[in-house]
């Protein structure tokens, strides 16, 4: 796995070690990104973080901020050591090792607002998290945000907000949803 483009373009990431992180491959990061464009500045949210790379990819394209969260221990390891071994700019950046609904909440509760989150929950639950995601995402998402849901094909993350473009890679399924 490795950085696609951008201030660290082909730089490797590392995964966290056993099969409860299923990182987004090259190929699908690398077309997500081409169809969102242009993110500098953009204020991101990475739930559901991993080893962080849909959020780096977005820092290394010019993301002015990233809030990663993941309640994995293995998953904030594998994020940490990949934001230190690119020497990301500790301004640039905060990680919330908790659930993906409780930071949502504290997220709304601090006034934070987000131009690009990320959604790719563990495929098995996310029919399960999608009604709570879908309720707590309004009050975190700027005017016009984009959110990006990552979901197995066979059982997409039902939200509410608008679908602006979708693809499939396989068995992945990418929406992108716009606020």
């Amino acid at each position: 796995m490795r950085v696609i483009a951008g201030t660290w373009g082909g730089r490797r990431l590392i995964a966290p070690p056993g099969t409860a992180t299923r990182p987004t491959s090259d190929r699908v990061r690398e077309a997500l990104f081409s169809m969102l464009g242009d993110l500098d500045g953009a204020r991101v949210l990475d739930l559901f973080a991993g080893s962080g790379a849909l959020g780096i990819e977005a820092l290394s394209r010019g993301a002015a901020f990233c809030t990663f969260v993941d309640r994995d221990r293995r998953a904030i390891a594998a994020l940490r050591s990949n934001l230190a071994s690119l020497q990301v700019d500790r301004d640039a950046f905060a990680v919330y090792p908790q659930t993906a609904l409780g930071a949502l909440k504290k997220a709304s509760t601090r006034g934070d607002a987000y131009d690009v989150v990320f959604l790719d929950p563990p495929y098995a639950d996310s029919g399960r998290l999608a009604p709570a995601l879908d309720e707590l995402l309004g009050a975190v998402v700027a005017p016009g945000a984009r959110v990006v849901s990552e979901s197995d094909r066979r059982a997409p993350t039902e939200l509410r907000i608008a679908v602006e473009t979708e693809r499939r890679y396989g068995d992945t399924l990418i929406r992108i949803h716009r606020a």
